[in-house]
């Protein structure tokens, strides 16, 4: 079992949570921050000290303030702190349940575990700790399918993009010239009628109003 432990969140019900379950883990060692910043050099400091974490909790939403921040996400504490440490234990505890997010963090970052904050978010976040330890990935009922070979989440960060603006109302030809001014590509008009062609058939939606209700029921966008 884990014997030091950062958690990293900024609400202080939550971490009074996560400690009690981390003592019922036996966990001797437990550190809390709420500012990103703070746990990565909280991260960095024990390692100078040769007392290193082997495990952070960290949400992945916190409320900006007077202080400015390097990193103002938990999404960006973890891409930095796996620059440095690519085998310390991270595991998300979050509200969020976009299946995306959930992939793109385990598959990007090689998070250990994402735990949902809900009515059962204590138990499962002991299930994590417990699984982790034993050098296993974890990830709550409501998200698993986000790394199941079986789902329909083989698309790209380009599709993403594209759905996301499409949800936003804007036709095609909106979606091309947006394209070609922030430089992504492609963004021919042809290029992106085609590709929601190929999303639409993939996720078995009649029109746009339906592909848009389908990925936004699967937590894509």
């Amino acid at each position: 079992m884990f014997k030091k432990v950062l958690i990293v969140d900024d609400h202080d019900a939550i971490t009074k949570s996560v400690q009690q379950v981390l003592a019922h883990c036996k966990v001797k060692t437990v550190d809390v921050v709420q500012y990103c910043d703070d746990a990565f050099l909280k991260v960095k400091r024990a390692a100078l000290d040769q007392q290193d974490y082997d495990l952070v909790i960290t949400d992945l939403s916190f409320k900006k303030d007077h202080r400015n921040a390097n990193f103002e996400s938990g999404e960006a504490l973890i891409a930095a702190l796996r620059k440095d440490f690519t085998e310390l234990p991270i595991i998300v505890y979050s509200m969020k349940d976009q299946l995306q997010k959930v992939r793109s963090l385990v598959h990007q970052f090689g998070v250990n575990a994402y735990v949902c904050k809900d009515r059962k978010g204590s138990i499962q976040l002991e299930e994590a700790i417990k699984t982790v330890a034993q050098q296993h990935r974890y990830l709550s009922p409501q998200v698993a399918q986000a790394v199941s070979p079986k789902s329909h989440l083989e698309i790209y960060d380009y599709d993403i993009q594209l759905l996301k603006l499409l949800s936003n109302g804007l036709s095609q030809e909106e979606i091309s010239h947006q394209f070609k001014s922030k430089d992504i590509s492609p963004n021919s008009l042809s290029t992106i009628e085609k590709r929601l062609n190929k999303l639409r058939i993939q996720f078995k939606a009649n029109n746009a109003i339906h592909l848009v209700a389908t990925v936004k029921d699967l937590g894509l966008i």
